[in-house]
């Protein structure tokens, strides 16, 4: 299997060890393969997504970049 090496923001990095603290995948790489070919998936189903506005993701859920809901 090939290797890829990519930079995450911090907040996806939390989320990403979080899901694996909470046992939801085994490893930190299973759970980065598995979300990838997920998040892969529903590309191909929607196609690409415009924004015109920020997403949750960048602003966090509150739109404060320190506030996340899990």
């Amino acid at each position: 299997m090939p290797n890829v090496q990519i930079t995450v923001p911090e907040h996806l990095e939390m989320q990403i060890a979080q899901l694996v603290e909470q046992g939801e995948f085994v490893s930190r790489e299973e759970a980065i393969q598995e979300l990838l070919s997920t998040g892969l998936r529903a590309y191909k189903t929607s196609g690409p997504i415009e924004e015109e506005e920020p997403s949750f993701e960048e602003e966090g859920m509150m739109g404060h970049e320190d506030e996340y809901v899990f």
